[in-house]
């Protein structure tokens, strides 16, 4: 048996890259024993990626009426090993004063676009909050080409008008 107190780790200085994630493999030393531990890489079929940029558009707001206009930028990347089409949105867009607006929605920007492992899909679009302040977040509804329907969650992010300490 193996005294887990004399268990060592180190790690190796050169990551090994798995798809676009490094995977770190870590090493064991025991007296009189040595192991490796590889690290298994398994593909994920249905897989999307959402990144998201949000700017405030000064030119469209009107602070004085408490319209504030924010744009997004999205970009839907398929980093799964299955084909899918995106078919509805969800959102969920919080103001400061935790006033809450839910969107539901065919596609995006009127396109239903369909992804092909390693395809990305980028579009832009905006929201109004009545505050400098505030959050969306939500999820993308899909169907694969092998006939699996599932969601991409759209992590949440913050829409702030800039130089405002809240």
């Amino acid at each position: 048996m193996v005294d887990v107190a004399q268990l060592v780790e180190l790690r190796i200085v050169a990551p090994v890259v798995v798809g676009s994630i490094p995977i770190v493999h870590p090493i064991f030393f025991f007296p009189n024993l040595f192991y490796l531990v590889t690290a298994m890489s398994e593909s994920i079929p249905y897989d999307i990626q959402v990144n998201v940029k949000a700017i405030y558009v000064a030119a469209q707001s009107d602070p004085d009426e408490d319209v504030y206009v924010f744009a997004y930028t999205i970009t839907i990347s398929n980093i799964g090993t299955v084909a899918a089409q995106l078919l509805t949105r969800y959102w969920l867009i919080t103001d400061a004063d935790n006033k809450v607006q839910e969107v539901y929605g065919e596609g995006v920007v009127g396109a239903k676009p369909h992804l092909n492992p390693g395809e990305s899909f980028e579009y832009t679009s905006s929201t109004v909050i009545a505050t400098p302040v505030g959050s969306m977040q939500g999820s993308y509804q899909l169907m694969a080409d092998d006939g699996v329907r599932f969601e991409a969650k759209i992590p949440a992010f913050r829409l702030a008008q800039p130089h405002l300490i809240h």
